[in-house]
């Protein structure tokens, strides 16, 4: 299990360490989107987003966006 936040730019790039190797499996990352929202004061429908995902190539790169507003969120495997 790792833990980490998003910097000013959005990204998480300590989530999985540098010169760690990423092992195949499946993986699932967890946003605390509430407490996001409640720091700008904004009432939001999805408390928490989880986002299952399965890691095949440990070699590849894996950017997860997860684009949010108050009362959606849509995620895709990025460049």
């Amino acid at each position: 299990m790792a833990l980490s936040e998003t910097d000013s730019d959005g990204r998480c790039r300590d989530l999985v360490p540098s010169g760690d190797p990423l092992s195949p499996g499946v993986y699932r990352i967890t946003f605390d989107t509430g407490r996001y929202f409640a720091a700008l004061e904004i009432e939001a429908l999805y408390p928490v987003v989880a986002v299952t995902v399965s890691v095949r190539d440990a070699a590849a790169h894996y950017h997860i966006p997860l684009l949010l507003s108050p009362n959606g969120y849509t995620t895709y495997r990025g460049s």
